[in-house]
């Protein structure tokens, strides 16, 4: 089985992802940092943070462990969104970044995401190549040649300030409720808004090591829901605990979504002639509503599997502006090259005062396609394809949807499990379908 996911390593931190083990990623990221920066006398750096999970602290010390071990020069930045990460990287021209986070996972399970020079996550060669390379004979550096860490103190405001270098529409006026999921984003989504000037209540912005994600963020918005609804809130923004996603609730506590934030992004941009292309980048999963959104706007749509590095991958290839994922993942090029759940609710909180518009006259744009997602666990996904029977229950679920629906099974790149997703043009019969159709998976691959 691939070490590597669709975003980094993942999995029961002191079970699955050991001390051990992200020694040994880290030590063999070394060694091809250090071997791609060839004979020059540059010393290798990189760039290390976490969320807020209690496993984040060991898991970190052998990260660290293994970078110095190896001859990198490590700046520790404690806390902080994978994003912050990311910028940080390409800020500082640091040739590599780790970040320490199970994202939106339950708080006993971690992960390990790895950023190349500029910022961006790596390529399938890479992480291939790393995985390749683990528990290799080296000889290790001595003396000057080991590498040091630093603590990194002026990290959270060098990010803050590089958010707020994107508002160019203040928020004065905007009364905004902030669900940090406990999270890395707990200190400085709110202070980011605050000086953006919004009027900020923080929701989950106590981290303990135990509670990231725990009934809150954005995979738990009902506590956001009610704290909008409770105090009167223009809208809600939730954010998942390494806060690279966005999501929203509007001021009658209706959701919006990634793919309604990432229309709304896109018309705005379109408006105001910011939209390379007049393109924008979406994935498999994304609703049908959004398509026929972006085409009643005029807006041309590219697709990818589903995960940002590949989402990033296609604007890359194309110079495109504006791309995400219907979970929240948003990316700006303008502004980053990873998505950014801070820099996306600053997005669309601007479009919110440039407009004059409610949150949720915004997201009436696009109509949703009621989806059910239906989560297939502990099956042996790899024989996904190779099923008649799951390949005949999905023929006979398209033909009888047409045209008013579509069928998508994907395999989880994290996880053993297979995800059924069915748009139809009700939740009864996108319910029933997807509910046969979980029934055979889990027949076939349970």
């Amino acid at each position: 089985m691939a070490l590597f996911g669709t975003d980094g390593i993942r999995g029961l931190a002191n079970r699955d992802l050991t001390a051990e083990l992200a020694l040994d990623v880290a030590v063999a990221a070394a060694h091809i940092l250090v071997e791609s920066l060839g004979s020059t006398s540059h010393r290798p750096r990189a760039i290390v943070g976490q969320d807020s999970r209690a496993s984040g602290e060991f898991l970190e010390a052998a990260v660290v462990a293994g970078l110095t071990s190896a001859g990198v020069d490590v700046y520790r930045v404690g806390v902080l969104p994978t994003p912050a990460i990311a910028f940080l990287v390409g800020e500082s021209g640091a040739d590599l970044g780790v970040m320490i986070s199970a994202s939106h996972n339950a708080m006993p399970d971690n992960g390990i995401k790895l950023f190349s020079r500029g910022g961006g996550k790596l390529d399938d060669a890479l992480e291939a190549a790393i995985e390749a390379r683990m528990r290799e004979p080296w000889d290790r550096p001595t003396g000057r040649d080991v590498g040091r860490a630093i603590n990194d103190d002026s990290a959270a405001a060098r990010y803050m300030d590089h958010l707020l270098a994107s508002v160019d529409t203040r928020l004065d006026g905007l009364k905004i409720v902030v669900d940090c999921a406990n999270g890395a984003s707990s200190v400085v989504a709110p202070e980011v808004l605050r000086r953006a000037g919004a009027d900020v209540i923080a929701l989950s912005n106590h981290p303990d090591g135990w509670n990231i994600n725990e009934n809150c963020g954005s995979t738990h918005l009902e506590s956001l829901r009610s704290k909008v609804l409770e105090v009167g809130a223009d809208i809600g923004i939730a954010h998942d605990g390494d806060a690279d996603r966005c999501l929203a609730i509007d001021a009658q506590g209706g959701d919006i979504d990634g793919d309604q934030i990432l229309a709304i992004l896109a018309m705005s941009m379109k408006n105001r002639g910011h939209l390379k292309s007049n393109v924008v980048v979406a994935t498999v999963m994304s609703n049908l509503g959004f398509l026929q959104a972006m085409r009643q706007a005029e807006i041309h749509v590219e697709i990818t599997s589903v995960g940002d590095r590949y989402v990033l991958e296609k604007m890359l290839a194309d110079d495109l502006s504006l791309g995400g994922e219907q979970s929240g993942h948003v990316i700006m090029r303008e502004f980053a090259n990873t998505g950014d759940g801070l820099l996306t609710s600053l997005a669309l909180l601007q479009e919110i005062k440039r407009s004059g518009r409610s949150a949720q006259s915004l997201a009436s744009q696009m109509k949703r396609f009621p989806q059910v997602l239906i989560n297939v666990k502990n099956i042996d996904k790899a024989k996904l394809d190779s099923s008649v029977a799951i390949k005949e229950v999905i023929r006979s679920a398209e033909s009888e949807l047409g045209d008013a629906g579509r069928v998508l099974l994907r395999a989880s790149g994290t996880e053993a499990l297979v995800r059924v997703m069915v748009e139809a043009s009700s939740d009864s019969v996108a319910t029933d379908i997807a509910t046969r159709i979980a029934g055979v998976v889990a027949q076939e691959l349970g």
